[in-house]
C-alpha cells in the first residue's frame, strides 16, 4: 500500500497540470501550489510566536475545524495559527478568513516537502480535521515529538485502516498522539486495530459550529423582500441536477409556495441549467433590480455564503446531494433552527442524517411523488409540523459540546 500511495502522491499532480487548462478546480489546485514554498518561507521568515497548524481537507472540514480554531484563538493569545487545504474549494472560498494568522494550499504529501514544511513552519501542535490521512507530514511529526490530533474523525468498516491489506494505513493512524472521534462504532473499529488508549468520543465539532451560526444569524433584507407575506416557505440547499428532477413539479403545481434553491455548485454552467429548469425564475443578483418579483415563486441564489441563513427563512428545508452517489449534504445547517427537513435516498454515510430519519426529525424520500407527499402533510398537519420542528431543533442541541471536550484535552 505504501508503494501505491507514493504513486498516488506522485501521479496526481501530474494530472493536475494535464486537466488544468479545461478543469477550474484543477486549475487552481495546481496555480495555489506554484512558489508554496518559498511563500512559506517569506510569511514565516520573522515569526517568532509559537505555530498551531490546522489542516482540512476543503470547505466542510474547515466548518468543523472552525470551532477548535476559534477556541484556541480566544484562549491563546501567545500562538498563531496557520490554516490548511488541500482542495480550491476550500481555500478560495476562506482564504480571507480571520480566524488564521497564515492561509495556504498545503504542498502535496512526500518526504521531501514534509521535511521542508516542518522547517519553516516549526509547528508546536498539529490539529487534522476528519479524514486528512497524510503519511509522510504525520510520520514528521511523529518524528519530532509534536502532538497532533484528529478532530472529527469518523470511521467506517469499510476503510482500508480495517482490511487485511490495510498495514499501512494503520501505520499512518498510530501517528497521531490522539483521536477525537465521533462516535462509539469508531472508538470499536480502532480498538479492533489496537487503537484504543488515545481515544476519545468527543462528537462532532459541526454541530456547535451551526449552533454559533444560528445564534449570529442576521436578516437578509433581499430575502425578506421576495417572500413578503407567503406563509410557506421551501429552501433547497445544495442542490444538483437530480434534485431539480424531484423539486421541479412542486414549484410548477404549487404557485402560492415560495421557493428558494442554493445550488451546491454556483459555476456559470449550473446557474444557467437551473435558471432553464426553472424558466420564470429570478436570480438572487437580480433581486435588486427586479420589478416584478412577486410573479416568482423561485428565487436561484448566485452566490455563496448564504446557505446557513437562508434555512432560518425556510417552513421547510429540503438538502440536496441525496439522489447522488456522494450523499446528502450537510443537514445540520438546517436542523438547528427547528425546521423539518426532507432530502434523497442517499445518507447511509451521514450518521446526522440517519438519526434525524430515526426520530422523525427528518423525511427522506426516493422521487418527486413520495416528496410531494411529505409535503404536503407537513404544510397541511400542524401536530405532525411542530413535533418534527421540535425534534430537529432538540437533536442539535443535544449533540452539542464537541468542542469543550477537545479544548479540555489541549488544556491539560
Amino acid at each position: 500500500m505504501k508503494f501505491i500511495y507514493n504513486i498516488f502522491i506522485w501521479l496526481y499532480p501530474i494530472v493536475a497540470r494535464l486537466i488544468s487548462g479545461q478543469n477550474e478546480k484543477a486549475k487552481l489546485w495546481v496555480k495555489g501550489r506554484k512558489g508554496i514554498f518559498e511563500q512559506l518561507e517569506a510569511a514565516f521568515k520573522s515569526n517568532i510566536n509559537p505555530v498551531i497548524w490546522i489542516h482540512c481537507s476543503s470547505l466542510g472540514e474547515f466548518e468543523q475545524g472552525r470551532p477548535v480554531m476559534e477556541a484556541l484563538k480566544a484562549k491563546d493569545a501567545t500562538s498563531k495559527i496557520l490554516l490548511t487545504f488541500f482542495s480550491p474549494s476550500g481555500y478560495e472560498i476562506r482564504k480571507n478568513y480571520d480566524g488564521a494568522d497564515w492561509i495556504f494550499y498545503l504542498p502535496m504529501d512526500s518526504a521531501l516537502n514534509a521535511k521542508r514544511f516542518f522547517s519553516i513552519v516549526k509547528p508546536k501542535l498539529i490539529i487534522f480535521v476528519k479524514y486528512e490521512f497524510w503519511y509522510y507530514y504525520l510520520q514528521q511529526a511523529k518524528l519530532q515529538n509534536i502532538n497532533t490530533i484528529l478532530i472529527s474523525g469518523v470511521f467506517r468498516e469499510s476503510q482500508p485502516f480495517f482490511k487485511w491489506y490495510g498495514d499501512f494505513n494503520r501505520e499512518t493512524l498510530r501517528f497521531f498522539s490522539w483521536l477525537f472521534v465521533q462516535n462509539s462504532m469508531s472508538v470499536a473499529l480502532l480498538k479492533e486495530i489496537g487503537i484504543e488508549n488515545n481515544v476519545t468520543i468527543s462528537g462532532d465539532t459541526r454541530f456547535d459550529r451551526v449552533i454559533t451560526i444560528a445564534n449570529q444569524f442576521e436578516p437578509i433584507p433581499l430575502i425578506e423582500q421576495f417572500i413578503g407575506n407567503c406563509k410557506k416557505v421551501v429552501v433547497a440547499g445544495s442542490t444538483w441536477l437530480e434534485d431539480d428532477e424531484v423539486i421541479y413539479h412542486y414549484t410548477i403545481t404549487h404557485p402560492e409556495i415560495k421557493f428558494i434553491l442554493a445550488p451546491h455548485d454556483i459555476q456559470k454552467s449550473r446557474i444557467e441549467e437551473c435558471s432553464k429548469f426553472y424558466p420564470k425564475a429570478i436570480r438572487f443578483s437580480q433581486l435588486k433590480e427586479a420589478t416584478e418579483t412577486l410573479k416568482s415563486n423561485v428565487l436561484i441564489i448566485d452566490n455563496i455564503g448564504m446557505l446557513s441563513k437562508l434555512y432560518h427563512y425556510a417552513t421547510i428545508c429540503f438538502i440536496g446531494g441525496g439522489f447522488g452517489g456522494d450523499g446528502v449534504h450537510n443537514v445540520l445547517e438546517a436542523a438547528v433552527y427547528g425546521k423539518p427537513i426532507v432530502f434523497g435516498e442517499e445518507y447511509s454515510k451521514y450518521r446526522e442524517a440517519i438519526e434525524l430519519v430515526e426520530i422523525v426529525g427528518a423525511f427522506s424520500v426516493i422521487n418527486t411523488l413520495e416528496l410531494e407527499s411529505i409535503l404536503n402533510k407537513l404544510f397541511s398537519d400542524n401536530l405532525l409540523y411542530n413535533k418534527t420542528c421540535g425534534l430537529a431543533g432538540d437533536y442539535v442541541k443535544s449533540n452539542a459540546g464537541a468542542t469543550n471536550v477537545i479544548m479540555q484535552y489541549l488544556k491539560n
